[in-house]
């Protein structure tokens, strides 16, 4: 079983497993929706019933629909986080160093922009935007990201790896979503043109 998001948009953190495997079919049951119906038609009473679960289930565990895609979210993260240290895992310490760490957290980032069901929408939270009015969800998926590849990358996790990472992050983002504005599943010559920006900026920096 995946775990749960620890999200503080959670009323409630699930503490048995059957609490658990409720809260993960409802937010599995919110991503569905967010593909078929979009945010604004997107509504709790929806999810309960795609979950198969009583509304008040849902309300055990969220406010709203807002809190619940933030979850969904901070999901996505977790599941993200975990599939580019298995990525790195497989290569091997720090084998390759940033370049092979860059292709992990850009490719994987490209697989659940593809696969993942709501990520289209929701992805970290910067599409909705979901969270607090001022949240910066790019800052989390950078913080996170210094934190895993630090070690990797044989660097302390100071004040200018987390800037060139936010940088690094910031203009992905922007990039892969222009990318898929182009084609459905991402226009592969911008997708190219975004790895070359990346290695030619971190090189700069890393090298």
């Amino acid at each position: 079983m995946k775990p749960v998001p620890q999200a503080t948009s959670l009323r409630r953190a699930p503490i048995q497993r059957r609490s658990a495997e409720r809260l993960t079919r409802i937010l599995d049951a919110c991503a569905d929706l967010l593909d078929e119906v979009g945010y604004d038609a997107l509504s709790t009473r929806a999810v309960a019933q795609r979950a198969g679960v009583p509304i008040g289930s849902v309300y055990r565990f969220f406010g709203n629909k807002r809190a619940m895609a933030d979850a969904l979210a901070q999901r996505n993260l977790d599941r993200y986080t975990e599939r580019v240290t298995e990525r790195l895992r497989e290569a091997g310490g720090g084998a390759g160093g940033w370049r092979t760490a860059m292709d992990a957290v850009l490719d994987e980032y490209l697989v659940m922009k593809r696969t993942a069901p709501g990520f289209s929408l929701v992805d970290f939270g910067n599409q909705i935007p979901v969270g607090a009015r001022h949240s910066e969800p790019n800052h989390r998926v950078a913080d996170r990201l210094t934190d895993l590849l630090s070690a990797y990358l044989d660097r302390a996790p100071d004040e200018d790896l987390r800037r060139t990472f936010l940088i690094a992050v910031e203009t992905a983002d922007t990039l892969v979503q222009l990318a898929f504005r182009i084609a459905p599943e991402g226009d592969e010559r911008t997708i190219a043109e975004t790895r070359e920006l990346l290695r030619a900026y971190l090189a700069r920096v890393l090298d």
